[in-house]
């Protein structure tokens, strides 16, 4: 059984505490290759109203069998986040309730993509490194934009090219294009899992797109939730 995990992880009382939280998370990550067969693969995403940093934040977790791909029931979780938003820190803004929307999950997936960083991030700390080393999972960083670093090489217009994200000397994820002549994504290790394993599962699960399925399929339950709360006068 786990040690219970410090509350400074997912609640520091200030951004000081915050910052030591996430060097002590950065520094239990895994980048090597920890996990079995995957039997269930999934996307963790989460929504917003636009330009909102202190309202209710709409978490999803939305699992598929591998390799069949059949649906599993996506889950969502509504909540009130205990931090606006701060570049840096979107970890403790988003993770409690992407924990909350995982401990609904029925079925735990075997590996989870996130939308998000992994290790590129000022304290090895991204989105997907956080909820990866909370929930001891294997997790893989997909980000749309740079949050630091920058892309050393030329990367190639083919589907499949990929070239280095380097901060401060050391590389920290890759540019993968997922689609011919389509901005790249960047794909980082999470936690448990390689960063040529990320890669291959991404490119696996892309599916012809510039996202992996799971990670569209999170975002779009992540906007139900969000349009759900609204209806209802929730959000």
């Amino acid at each position: 059984m786990r040690k219970p995990l410090p509350a400074d992880w997912l609640a520091p009382p200030d951004l000081k505490a915050a910052s030591v939280a996430q060097r002590e998370i950065a520094a239990l990550c895994e980048m090597e290759d920890r996990f079995g067969p995957v039997r269930i693969v999934a996307g963790a995403d989460t929504s917003m109203k636009w330009r909102d940093s202190r309202g209710p934040i709409h978490a999803a977790i939305a699992s598929m069998m591998w390799p069949p791909r059949d649906r599993l029931p996506a889950s969502s979780i509504t909540a009130v986040p205990d931090i606006p938003y701060v570049p840096g820190y979107l970890g403790f803004r988003e993770s409690p309730a992407l924990v909350a929307a995982w401990e609904a999950l029925p079925e735990k997936p075997d590996l989870i993509l996130v939308d998000g960083h992994g290790r590129p991030h000022p304290r090895r700390c991204g989105i997907a490194t956080h909820l990866g080393v909370v929930l001891d999972v294997p997790t893989i960083g997909c980000a749309k934009s740079l949050l630091c670093g920058k892309v050393e090489g030329d990367l190639g217009e083919a589907a499949g090219s990929i070239a280095p994200l380097v901060d401060r000397g050391e590389i920290v994820g890759v540019a993968l294009r997922t689609r011919a002549k389509c901005l790249p994504i960047y794909v980082s290790t999470g936690h448990r899992i390689s960063l040529e394993s990320a890669v291959a599962w991404v490119l696996k699960l892309c599916d012809g797109r510039r996202l992996p399925v799971p990670i569209r399929m999170a975002h779009d339950a992540a906007n139900a939730a969000r349009r759900a709360a609204e209806h209802h006068g929730e959000a």
